[in-house]
């Protein structure tokens, strides 16, 4: 029996329902295996038809082809190491997220997910029948242990595999991220080594979906916990791995330990890989944003470039009369140090025929918001316009606190077809500028030094929609706003929890208030990078028509 045994792991970026393109992968990381002398090749969950399908799994004609193409791709890696690969299986009936092992030209075993995880972004317990906990497969006579993600997080599934005569464990992972996340899975999976004994492989997968980001991050555990292998954060890359078998077992030779950024960092990375993604994966190559000279737009703008390279930028100026100097002239400064195209269009004259052509209706009322938001929904139209006629997708610039109380313009500023920044709170705004004008690193596209000029990050942020206007007029100022919304939104608390905290309990309700009523600007919004476990979409999930209110 060998004492030496290869894997060669593949953290790539699948495309959800691109199965050609995602076996091509496969075959790519297959050859790199065949090529370093593997025994095994192995690919994250559900590979073949990229992860999370949402519904699309359940269409009969799709999960059919991907079962087919795995089929396929068993045949055109015959001769070489063992492929395994994630993908939907069929047993009569039921619909199964599966885990195959491709070996010889044929399928020798196909797991079956136990645990379907049914919260945050997942509603697994919809898409898929629950698969029996099953034994080890054998792959040149080494038993191993493959846990599909959730089964993982749970005891009984790998312990059952060590009891059943597992001699290691590989554990394929669709795993998004949020922040902290790798340290979560570190403690869970030194839990399972510990309990099983055995060494462990986490291998996630890389990539933007719509809103998640499954952030790689691949990493081998031996018995007793200690670290052998760390892949890398937002980034493909294929390693191969040795596990050695001495008189105590089996451990992991160690590996390369790739570097783990702070969390400022990885939000960052993610806001531009998910940008990246979106684009190359829905066919757009370049963009287009309106740049007030404020800080969202100006990270955005930052974020679009990292993302795509300058050149592939266009931030236009809309300026009224209510819009100052100070701000044309941040443009202007923000999109030159970017490199990005600036075009300049004014909106005095379009916005006085939209209010000529109201004025008969409007006769006998004061002036007010609905006049303020005239121009928002006018910036729109020309943005949108632009879009049209150039094929760029439409960047929209809300943050996390400005989306959580409605302090946006639907059919305005909230027109276009991405959002980096959804999941990012104002006051992190700042600290994710700073950290950029700060840092460069080699996956970002855009130039290094300050792209965001110091007044940008400091003058009070405003609307610019009327003289003097600024947003603590209407709201509490950003460092109470984030504090209430932490403990509404991603707390799930009450207003008597804010109070705890030290928050004015008025304060408290009136953001409660302005939360439930600004659903239905929500649900109509662009998607946006998930960066938190209450992310707004998949993750938090209320009624628009909602009459409840915490009495607290």
């Amino acid at each position: 029996m060998a004492d030496r045994f290869r894997v060669t792991l593949a953290q790539l970026n699948a495309t959800v329902g691109d199965l050609d393109g995602n076996a091509a992968l496969a075959r790519k990381a297959w050859e790199a295996g065949r090529d370093a002398r593997a025994d095994l090749v192995a690919l994250p969950e559900m590979f073949i038809t990229g992860y999370n399908t949402q519904d699309l799994i359940k269409k009969p004609v799709f999960h059919q082809a991907a079962i087919a193409t795995i089929e396929a791709l068993a045949q055109e890696c015959a001769v070489g190491p063992a492929l395994a690969i994630g993908g939907p299986a069929l047993e009569g009936a039921e619909l199964y997220n599966a885990y195959y092992i491709l070996k010889g030209g044929s399928i020798t075993a196909c797991v079956l997910k136990h645990h379907l995880p049914n919260e945050t972004v997942f509603d697994e317990v919809r898409l898929y029948a629950q698969g029996d906990v099953m034994g080890p497969y054998a792959v040149n006579g080494v038993r191993i242990g493959s846990p599909i993600c959730e089964d993982s997080w749970h005891e009984d599934v790998p312990e059952t595999l060590a009891e059943t005569g597992a001699e290691f464990l590989l554990i394929p992972n669709g795993s998004p991220y949020y922040r902290g996340k790798l340290e979560l899975r570190h403690m869970l999976m030194v839990n399972r080594v510990v309990e099983t004994g055995l060494p462990l492989i986490y291998l996630n997968l890389v990539g933007a979906q719509d809103d998640q980001v499954f952030d790689g991050g691949t990493f081998a555990l031996n018995p007793g916990g200690g670290l052998a292998v760390q892949m890398p954060l937002m980034q493909e890359d294929i390693a191969h791995i040795d596990l050695v078998r001495g008189d105590d077992g089996w451990r992991i030779e160690t590996g390369a330990l790739a570097h783990i950024p702070d969390t400022l960092e990885t939000d960052y990375h993610a806001m531009v890989l998910a940008l990246r993604d979106y684009m190359r994966k829905t066919g757009f190559g370049k963009v287009l944003l309106g740049l007030s000279g404020g800080v969202d737009s100006a990270i955005v703008a930052t974020i679009a470039a990292d993302a795509l390279g300058a050149e592939n930028v266009r931030c236009v100026m809309l300026p009224s009369e209510y819009t100052s100097q100070g701000s044309l002239d941040d443009a202007k400064a923000c999109a030159e140090a970017l490199g990005a195209r600036y075009d300049f269009v004014p909106i005095a004259e379009g916005r006085a025929a939209i209010t000529n052509t109201l004025a008969p209706l409007f006769q006998g009322t004061d002036a007010g918001i609905t006049e303020e938001n005239i121009q928002s929904r006018l910036r729109g139209l020309l943005l949108m316009a632009l879009s049209n006629k150039f094929g760029e997708m439409l960047l929209t610039t809300g943050n996390k606190s400005e989306v959580a109380v409605g302090y946006a313009t639907i059919y305005g500023d909230m027109a276009g077809g991405y959002n980096p920044i959804k999941d990012l709170y104002k006051t992190r705004v700042f600290d994710v500028c700073r950290w950029r004008n700060a840092n460069h690193r080699d996956w970002m596209m855009g130039p290094q030094g300050e792209v965001i000029p110091g007044n940008i990050i400091t003058k009070p942020p405003t609307a610019e929609l009327r003289e003097d206007q600024k947003d603590s007029d209407s709201l509490p100022d950003y460092p109470v706003l984030d504090g209430i919304l932490q403990i509404l939104v991603d707390e799930d608390g009450s207003i008597e929890d804010c109070v705890k905290a030290g928050f004015d309990r008025d304060d408290a309700a009136r953001v409660e208030h302005l939360i439930y009523i600004s659903e239905y600007k929500r649900f109509q919004s662009a998607p946006g990078t998930r960066l938190s476990k209450r992310a707004f979409w998949l993750d938090r999930r209320y009624p628009i028509v909602n009459r409840w209110r915490d009495g607290g």
